[in-house]
């Protein structure tokens, strides 16, 4: 049975439960599910509050803690001792700012202690991570996949020791194997061949796949898929890490400067795109660029016609809906998606609804 605080908090999130599986069933307009998404967050918040102004008590919002060796800590105020720990591949830039202000949303709105841990693209990182949580007793993992090999067995043993997961992001073709809840995510390949039809549309005949991390299997699969769709012919690279961005923009100049077939760039991610439209730009190469993810810079871009399209996952949800399906699993015994992943897009974001989506970038919940 649901308290009458849990269930202040749980009538948000319910809430936003609809406006997920409202955006993913939709046609995939990055404005569309962002409006709606963002609408139905404000309603639930003025729920919230007359709720609590009608007599019932609720605890204040919980507030981020202070933060050591990258762990920060959301205080719990209605939801007993419930701990989840979000266990991913973040390097805290700006595409996983915003998982984790989703994910920090969530637990405020739950009333329960998340600890984030980002692993700043180090499976080994992650793999000690993974097991500190389940030693300290954690009440739910939401983990990132981004390294099947190093990865799936820390969280199989999750599970074994009886600790509910949810895999979130990379992780979609193998989050079964361990065990997992669900995915909350997108389907790499599909959005891999979203952005391929787009490119194909402009007139490309070849494109050059930019991938900023190695053995990544999602950036992998995006580029998969991009090949799946292509008419033209695809050239995948790895340019160099987003931590140089400087370094990746000269790996593309070369990779340009030495193909003058390539007439287009797909950025598996938001910084590297940049570094790609920087290159074309140091050339004075006209080429089309698409990106993957948001950031303001990438759609300032867009906005200006500089860059084609991005892919839209909808990182907002990505770290909202692991905290809020554990915290009803453990609470309520739920599950969500019938044994599918549970998919925040692909959704593009063009010239054409720019605009809006900046308009939310901006209150950092795009």
């Amino acid at each position: 049975m649901i308290t009458s605080k849990k269930w202040l908090a749980f009538v948000p999130a319910m809430a936003l439960v609809v406006a997920s599986c409202s955006s993913s069933s939709g046609s995939g307009a990055g404005t569309t599910s962002a409006g709606g998404g963002g609408s139905v967050a404000a309603s639930a918040s003025s729920v919230a509050s007359s709720a609590a102004s009608s007599g019932s008590s609720a605890s204040s919002a919980a507030t981020t803690g202070a933060s050591t060796g990258g762990t920060e800590a959301v205080s719990q105020t209605q939801a007993g001792d419930l701990t989840f720990y979000m266990i991913t591949h973040s390097d805290d830039g700006p595409f996983w700012s915003v998982v984790k202000r989703g994910a920090e949303q969530a637990a405020k709105d739950l009333g329960v202690k998340l600890v984030w841990k980002p692993g700043n693209n180090d499976p080994q990182v992650m793999v000690k991570d993974i097991e500190a949580a389940v030693a300290a007793g954690a009440s739910g993992i939401a983990a990132s996949l981004p390294n099947a090999d190093a990865l799936v067995g820390p969280l199989k043993a999750a599970v074994a020791a009886h600790v509910p997961v949810i895999t979130l992001n990379s992780g979609s073709k193998d989050y079964q194997a361990i065990g997992a809840l669900t995915h909350v995510g997108q389907s790499e390949d599909v959005a891999g061949s979203g952005a391929g039809d787009r490119l194909n549309a402009a007139g490309a005949k070849k494109v050059l796949c930019a991938q900023q991390e190695q053995g990544n299997s999602g950036l992998t699969e995006r580029c998969q898929g991009l090949e799946k769709s292509f008419k033209g012919k695809v050239v995948t690279q790895f340019v160099g890490l987003d931590a140089d961005t400087t370094a990746q923009q000269n790996t593309i100049n070369a990779a340009l400067a030495a193909d003058p077939a390539i007439d287009a760039i797909l950025g598996v991610g938001p910084v590297v795109t940049m570094s790609a439209l920087r290159a074309a730009k140091d050339l004075g190469r006209k080429v089309t660029i698409g990106g993957f993810d948001l950031t303001p810079e990438l759609l300032g871009a867009i906005q200006a016609g500089d860059i084609a399209f991005t892919v839209d996952q909808q990182q907002y949800l990505q770290g909202y809906m692991p905290i809020l399906l554990l915290y009803l699993n453990v609470t309520n015994q739920n599950t969500l998606g019938g044994g599918l992943p549970i998919l925040t897009g692909p959704g593009f974001v063009t010239k054409d609804n720019a605009a809006e989506v900046i308009k939310l970038s901006k209150q950092g919940t795009r």
